[in-house]
């Protein structure tokens, strides 16, 4: 995450009033993060200017959401979605993170993170193409009830092989890059006879990979080797193994690949749209993880 964030014109989407509240959320956030680096005035402060970010944002949302309804805008009820899932999953799970860290440097600069790469993203996507300057890269999106179903079966999965309790915090996890230092990044190809392909993305943050395998292998993990790296590959393919019903079925699927990836290459993978499934979860404080499952090729 960058040390300054300012503002750049080419977030503008044409819409003043919807700039301006652009312009003005960039700017709290750009003093969240000097905040943050004032130790003797950290927490305090850090609590005031967080609630101040949300309650603009949401008031935003609701003016955004006004704005597109006056214009007929067709991507309205995907729009809206996007904002609900920011306003009752994302923030909620950040704030609850920052109490339970009693608003550590690390929990703040993750909410930070956070919502600077939600922000820019939504901007550049979802908000470009109000104004007919872009696309939504939220093409398909999983049915509620059958997303419900995944992220217990993610959660319980979770709570198996990492030995740490999760919780969502969002279900439109689009690329942003919230893993402090370095985060292992996995795509596995699985393919029927019929040559029905699903993908899947696991990233997991640094921390969440030491400890998981520390608890495994009943010592210390200093840091990502080999070793680590090749047992989170395996590690990967038992979590396919336990959500899988969510997926493949009616057919047989076989593991195809299961390849090693960096962030940069994860990211752009999301280039044109972003899967149907992408979730992104916290680990009380032990790491994040995120979720991601594509169905390439349909009969």
């Amino acid at each position: 995450m960058p040390n300054e964030i300012k503002w750049n014109d080419r977030f503008c989407i044409g819409v003043d009033s919807i700039d301006r509240a652009h312009q003005r959320l960039f700017s709290i956030v750009g003093k969240l993060l000097d905040l943050n680096e004032d130790t003797a005035k950290q927490q305090h402060a850090c609590r005031e200017g967080i609630k101040y970010f949300k309650n603009y944002a949401l008031k935003h949302f609701a003016d955004e959401e006004a704005y597109m309804q006056s214009i007929g805008y067709s991507g309205y009820a995907m729009h809206k979605n996007l904002h609900d899932n920011m306003r009752d999953e994302t923030l909620p799970a950040l704030e609850a993170e920052l109490e339970d860290q009693a608003y550590s440097t690390e929990s703040v600069r993750h909410f930070i993170g956070i919502c600077v790469g939600w922000l820019s993203g939504h901007i550049m996507t979802e908000d470009y193409a109000i104004t007919g300057k872009g696309h939504s890269k939220w093409v398909e999106q999983a049915d509620s009830s059958e997303m419900d179903s995944l992220v217990r079966s993610i959660i319980r999965s979770l709570e198996t092989m990492c030995q740490a309790k999760s919780q969502l915090v969002s279900q439109h996890y689009g690329g942003e890059d919230v893993f402090s230092g370095k985060a292992l990044c996995y795509r596995l190809t699985y393919l029927s006879m019929d040559k029905d392909r699903w993908q899947f993305y696991f990233v997991y943050e640094e921390p969440l990979v030491l400890r998981t395998l520390s608890s495994i292998l009943n010592q210390e993990m200093p840091r990502i080797d080999q070793t680590a790296v090749s047992a989170m590959k395996i590690l990967s393919e038992q979590f396919v193994d336990s959500v899988r019903a969510h997926f493949m079925t009616g057919r047989k699927y076989l593991l195809e690949r299961n390849d090693l990836m960096t962030f940069e290459q994860l990211v752009r993978t999301f280039d044109k749209k972003y899967p149907p499934y992408n979730l992104l979860f916290s680990t009380e404080g032990k790491g994040y993880f995120a979720f991601c499952a594509d169905h390439i090729s349909r009969p």
